[in-house]
């Protein structure tokens, strides 16, 4: 008959879902009984509330046990209580329920450093004891993965599901990681929007605090789809402070409005230059236009971050500066940014919903002007006039 030491040799053997090691090496094998009739009682405490993570435990807990004639196995599993799915009328859709908050980081145009702010916040929030993920769906430019030092790296599948690297104590996974380097992609809105889901979906993500979604530039079907698919806690506006920057960072704000999406913040990049030989802060290209913007928009500015040599090399090596050189003026900057989000996250959590943009019966967005128009040709005159059909 076999013994209670035979049972967690064979215990250790099961390897718990997602990671390397077994559900002894963690200690969640928490006591085990032998019953009479060749029976055993195996109570585990884990860590994940995932019903599909249970469901697996058990099949290869009774696989390894039957090897040693046990056939009949009691197993008792204590879990955190399962993250309640933001999905009534009042809150909408949410296709992650596992994570808490959802940061969609934006811009009006490419260029301004949005996939560098992404990363240095998400690492940022990380430091001061959140846990963070980053998901890279910037489909035509994914920059993240050779921010992150990942470059290249193999993605390790899970069952039928991505696993996310894990890197300076943030998840993350990337578009970049899922094709081949240097593959463009031409693909039509209808794409873009499958591929946003299946990157919520199916990626294997942990219970975050916070996950910091870098989004494609502009306003577009990638933005929509996210607002659709989870409520985005708040979003985050990147921008430069030449005026011509502005103006685009405006209709990202917008954007952020029509979706009900709270406004997180403003970042200024290149607000300044800070010379690498003597420390001297120049205006080159102007500092502290977007604070108007911020007024005008009834948020706040997160963060002036400078011209900094030391977060290029940090982007172009892997070695994000917030992380490596976290005396550096930049790097203060975005642990002080990332302060004040996190307060504004703690602040909005409960109001994060996207029920007033979901899709209509005929599958149009009741935020686009095709549904707006409908709406004001039935309804004239209950008419919002924004060119939005969500009110």
């Amino acid at each position: 008959m076999a013994t209670i030491a035979d049972i967690k040799e064979e215990l250790s053997k099961v390897i718990y879902p997602g990671f390397q090691k077994s559900i002894v090496d963690f200690g969640f094998v928490k006591d085990i009984q032998i019953d009479a009739d060749d029976a055993c009682t195996v109570l585990l405490d884990i860590t994940s509330s995932a019903e599909d993570v249970a469901s697996k435990l058990e099949e290869d807990i009774s696989k390894v046990l039957s090897t040693i004639g046990i056939t009949n196995v009691n197993l008792k599993i204590s879990r955190p209580e399962a993250p309640k799915q933001q999905s009534n009328s009042m809150s909408g859709n949410n296709i992650a329920p596992q994570i808490k908050n959802f940061v969609m980081v934006s811009s009006g145009k490419g260029g301004v450093g949005k996939s560098t702010t992404t990363v240095n916040l998400a690492i940022a929030a990380a430091m001061q004891g959140k846990k963070v993920g980053i998901l890279d769906a910037d489909i035509y430019g994914p920059n993240i993965p050779r921010m992150m030092g990942i470059n290249g790296l193999d993605v390790e599948v899970v069952g039928n599901k991505a696993k996310p690297f894990s890197v300076y104590g943030v998840d993350v996974m990337s578009m970049g990681s899922l094709m081949e380097e240097g593959q463009s992609l031409i693909w039509r809105g209808a794409m873009i929007m499958k591929a946003i889901q299946q990157l919520l979906r199916d990626i294997l993500w942990e219970e975050l605090d916070i996950l910091f979604i870098d989004m494609p530039p502009g306003t577009g079907d990638a933005q929509l789809t996210l607002a659709q698919s989870v409520p985005v806690t708040c979003g985050i506006n990147v921008t430069t402070p030449q005026h011509v920057a502005l103006d685009d960072s405006r209709r990202s704000l917008d954007m952020f409005s029509k979706l009900h999406i709270p406004i997180g913040g403003i970042i200024e990049n290149m607000s300044g230059f800070i010379c690498p030989k003597c420390g001297e802060e120049s205006d080159i290209f102007g500092q502290g236009t977007c604070e108007d913007l911020a007024d005008q928009y009834n948020t706040q500015v997160l963060g002036l971050l400078p011209i900094e040599p030391a977060i290029r090399e940090g982007g172009d090596s892997g070695k994000p500066v917030v992380y490596f050189q976290p005396e550096s003026e930049s790097a203060k900057r975005y642990m002080i940014a990332a302060q004040k989000l996190i307060q504004f996250i703690d602040e909005n959590h409960d109001k994060a919903e996207n029920a007033s943009i979901q899709p209509t019966t005929n599958g149009v967005s009741a935020c686009s002007t095709s549904a707006a128009s409908s709406q004001q040709k039935q309804e004239s005159s209950e008419s919002c006039g924004t060119g939005c059909g969500c009110h």
